[in-house]
């Protein structure tokens, strides 16, 4: 997995992209405490679990992997345990 900080919030996250359509995400922390986007939803009564994505991170995913900073990995490998240091 390779670290990706979103571009509107700065969270870091892991991130494993398989495909244009097939992106794994690992997050490092409380996406209700660490997203805005998942905070504001959270807050106006939208269960997190219930919530896909966060679409400043999935722009800043797609951005990556179209400027070449995040690799597509035709395979798939399990998540790193732990955080970054």
């Amino acid at each position: 997995m390779q670290e990706l900080s979103c571009t509107s919030c700065g969270n870091r996250v892991l991130v494993d992209k398989y495909s244009p359509t097939h992106t794994s995400i690992q997050w490092l922390t409380d996406a209700e405490k660490s997203c805005p986007r998942f905070a504001a939803q959270v807050e106006a009564g939208v269960r997190s679990m219930w919530i896909p994505t966060c679409p400043a991170l999935r722009e800043s995913i797609d951005r990556a992997a179209g400027n070449g900073a995040l690799r597509t990995d035709a395979l798939r490998s399990e998540p790193i345990p732990g955080r970054l240091g």
